[in-house]
């Protein structure tokens, strides 16, 4: 396992693996590396880095909630990069990690060879983010990994076509089997942070994603996604007529990465880059 150290003294839990274009993999809010488990061997040709934030897996948790913040983990993104001597990387971003990376072109452009978006832009729909509110901090009420799995279908409704090997992929995953019953894998003070965070006027991230201008970009929507409506990505059309655009059948927030529809996507993008 790798680790390296931020200017402020976490030890933070990383991978790198593979060879050719240098792809970094942001996972959402709560996720962790193991969200990009299954686009994994469809991009082999790649090398492939994905990172814990603070506060998420395998990374040290802050004794600061109020450093769970997307300025700080564009900053963490940074020294990462420097830390493996890379000038330049590719980002694929799901959800939050997707925010990191249009913050990343704002603050950082040059550093950037390009963007994928997973089910995330530069407006959030209010009632994908009440659902995450939902769970966001909590233990789950499901005791074991397979309690988690059976429970998952019945709460993302707009999933479809999901396998029962699938969602208990995802129970194992996202939770941690205790005799106490199942915990997240996350600092529960992240709900601290989100929620201040949502006290506060919320930024325009519009010209965040404009920042992009110029450099491949690609935006993969789950069809029946809350937090992604189809009008932000018509929006994000109309603004990037070549933006690649991929929308998935039978998923909502977020796309697992592996359906055909985000292969082929992530695919062309990756060969406007290489």
């Amino acid at each position: 396992m790798a680790y390296f150290q931020t200017s402020d003294g976490l030890s933070l839990y990383y991978t790198d693996e593979g060879e050719g274009l240098p792809i970094l993999c942001l996972a959402g809010l709560t996720r962790t590396t193991a969200d990009f488990d299954y686009v994994t061997p469809h991009l082999s040709a790649n090398r492939l880095i994905k990172l814990d934030y603070r506060g998420r897996g395998k990374s040290d948790f802050d004794t600061n909630w109020q450093n769970y913040t997307l300025p700080v983990e564009c900053r963490d993104v940074l020294e990462l990069l420097a830390h493996l001597g890379l000038e330049k990387v590719a980002i694929l971003g799901t959800s939050r990690g997707g925010l990191n990376a249009m913050g990343l072109a704002m603050g950082a452009r040059d550093r950037l060879l390009g963007v994928a978006l997973n089910d995330i832009g530069p407006f959030i729909d209010p009632m994908g983010l009440d659902f995450i509110m939902g769970y966001l901090g909590r233990n789950p009420a499901a005791k074991t990994h397979a309690d988690a799995a059976t429970a998952m279908p019945r709460v993302f409704t707009e999933f479809d076509g999901v396998p029962d090997s699938r969602w208990m992929e995802e129970a194992v995953k996202h939770y941690s089997e205790t005799e106490d019953g199942l915990k997240i894998t996350y600092d529960p003070h992240l709900r601290d942070a989100v929620e201040a965070a949502g006290a506060q006027a919320a930024p325009d991230l519009w010209p965040f994603f404009d920042a992009m201008e110029g450099m491949p970009l690609c935006c993969i929507r789950g069809a029946n996604s809350n937090l992604l409506s189809n009008e932000t990505l018509t929006e994000m059309q109309t603004r990037r007529p070549d933006m690649i655009t991929a929308v998935v059948p039978g998923r909502g927030h977020i796309p697992f990465l592996d359906e055909p529809e985000a292969v082929t996507a992530l695919h062309t993008w990756i060969g406007q880059m290489t």
